[in-house]
């Protein structure tokens, strides 16, 4: 899904969101999925790199990710999300933004 994200391939992320998929962030509240295509999809132009850091399984279906984004601005930052899968599919997003990273 993140690849899919990231080169904005709509068609293959749709195969991979399950039909009562929801999303939450600091900015979405518990949206569908066609509210999630519309507003937080198309969003990926902002970014100009992104490495997974880290990926935990939780649970049966659930997994942990931290990943470090680039911003176009040159700006570097860090998320977790925690990520509900059934059946090959993503059923649950939840995203808990972080602040700055910031190097030595």
């Amino acid at each position: 899904m993140f690849d899919a994200y990231r080169i904005q391939d709509r068609h293959a992320a749709e195969k991979l969101v399950a039909e009562d998929f929801v999303f939450t962030s600091p900015q979405d509240d518990h949206i569908d999925r066609t509210a999630f295509f519309e507003r937080c999809f198309p969003t990926a132009g902002r970014f100009t790199s992104q490495e997974t850091l880290e990926l935990v399984g939780a649970g049966e279906d659930g997994v942990f990710i931290l990943y470090e984004y680039e911003l176009k601005t040159g700006e570097r930052h860090r998320n977790a999300e925690f990520i509900t899968v059934r059946d090959g599919q993503l059923v649950e997003t939840q995203v808990f933004f972080g602040g700055p990273v910031r190097r030595p």
